[in-house]
């Protein structure tokens, strides 16, 4: 839990290990910035990477992609214009007639 709020920033601590405590160490040395920066910089990159797909799954959902575009029905362009000017005509009119 936040302890004190100052200049729109909440005050947080953290335990790290010495590993990540050395990361950020070296982070904040080599970008000449605070580690309270580094900090927040890293949480902004970390959740911008939450939302996105892996590698995996991304190669997933194409395979997904590919197997339903093959799946499509294969119609002359102008068969399909023919369909959605029916369906045009037929919304305009109150429905479609029997076929």
């Amino acid at each position: 839990m936040p302890y004190y709020h100052t200049y729109g920033m909440i005050k947080r601590t953290f335990v790290l290990d010495d590993e990540s405590a050395s990361y950020l160490d070296r982070a904040a040395d080599r970008l000449g910035i605070p580690k309270s920066q580094v900090v927040r910089e890293a949480l902004r990159l970390y959740g911008e990477q939450m939302g996105k797909l892996t590698d995996e799954e991304m190669d997933q959902a194409l395979e997904n992609f590919d197997r339903a575009i093959a799946r499509l029905p294969h119609r002359a362009r102008k068969t399909v214009e023919a369909e959605l000017e029916e369906l045009s005509r037929a919304r305009r009119g109150g429905g479609r007639g029997s076929t």
